[in-house]
């Protein structure tokens, strides 16, 4: 029987540490082993997979998104302070917002500026439209976002349905229409993207594009959740984000993302701060203790890599 490669064996890693998370959760608090418990250990991975899927989208072309986080804080500030009583209003915001993301994709790509240095200017001016907008927390959601987010549909709660409706969705986009296929072509190799008659400066400027969508619905989850927002509410959706991907299967270079295996990743960061909680771990050493955990994880990954390629020689 042939052995599985290491790609699969990738994808395998993060469905079997979220497996191994969610038994340890199981064993610390079998109360949890519920249709009200799943819902409370997953209640804020919607938003978190929806962050993740965008940042897996900028990753796909060779970038590196560090202002997701303040990107999807100020989504939900525009979400809390405008969609309830100027939805209109609401909207072109955040319309405008998508095609600023496209206008960043396209100079990026047109310049050839480095993506980190350019994303990382931009988080502060995200942030400051987000204090502008709120100075203070507040805002509210709107009815329609909040009977959506707190649904209860029968047999699973309502962050796993919708995570794997995500997940399903982005698999479909990136891996098997046409435009996914030239997003990933251009992290594997833009040159023979523009060879085979694609415009880069597109593609790009259209793969920033659709990662704003992802993350302005991000945003707009976490309101629905949180009945509010705040300039600062998302802030560690930037690291939750790469890591998600990295997690999931995903590399830095060459075009190589699993959408399925992102979702995955954000469903074990998600579920590993609520394991870390009921090992009563400080709060202030949850965030080393989930770098941790990536950290073995792409350890493992690093193993099986190397083993593939000794085998491949042999």
């Amino acid at each position: 029987m042939k052995a599985p490669s290491a790609n699969t064996l990738r994808l395998l890693i993060p469905a079997v540490s979220l497996v191994a998370l969610l038994g340890a959760v199981f064993y610390l608090q079998p109360r949890a082993m519920s249709y009200t418990g799943l819902n409370l250990l997953f209640n804020l991975a919607v938003p978190i997979a929806l962050a993740t899927i965008a940042q897996m989208i900028i990753i796909a072309v060779n970038d590196l998104d560090l202002s997701m986080g303040t990107f999807v804080s100020f989504a939900a500030c525009v979400t809390a302070a405008f969609m309830p009583t100027q939805p209109v209003l609401a909207v072109l915001i955040l319309l405008g917002a998508v095609g600023v993301y496209a206008l960043i994709g396209f100079m990026i790509a047109y310049r050839d500026l480095p993506s980190i240095v350019v994303t990382l200017g931009m988080s502060f001016v995200w942030g400051g439209l987000a204090v502008i907008i709120l100075p203070a927390p507040g805002g509210q959601a709107p009815e329609w976002l909040r009977t959506i987010m707190t649904a209860k549909p029968p047999f699973m709660p309502m962050a796993i349905v919708a995570s794997i409706i995500i997940a399903v969705v982005a698999h479909l986009l990136i891996m098997r229409t046409t435009f996914g296929v030239v997003i990933r072509g251009v992290g594997g190799n833009a040159r023979s993207v523009a060879r085979a008659g694609w415009s880069v400066l597109r593609v790009k400027a259209s793969a920033y594009a659709l990662a704003g969508v992802f993350a302005v619905l991000s945003g707009m989850a976490l309101v629905g959740l949180t009945t509010s927002a705040d300039a600062n509410i998302a802030l560690r959706y930037t690291l939750l984000s790469i890591a998600g991907v990295i997690l999931g299967g995903g590399e830095f270079v060459g075009g190589r993302v699993s959408p399925i295996g992102a979702v995955v990743g954000a469903l074990t960061l998600t579920l590993a701060a609520s394991f870390l909680s009921f090992l009563r771990i400080s709060p202030d050493w949850q965030i080393g203790a989930q770098g941790a955990i990536l950290i073995v994880v792409l350890g493992l990954r690093l193993l099986f890599n190397r083993h593939d390629a000794r085998a491949g020689k042999e």
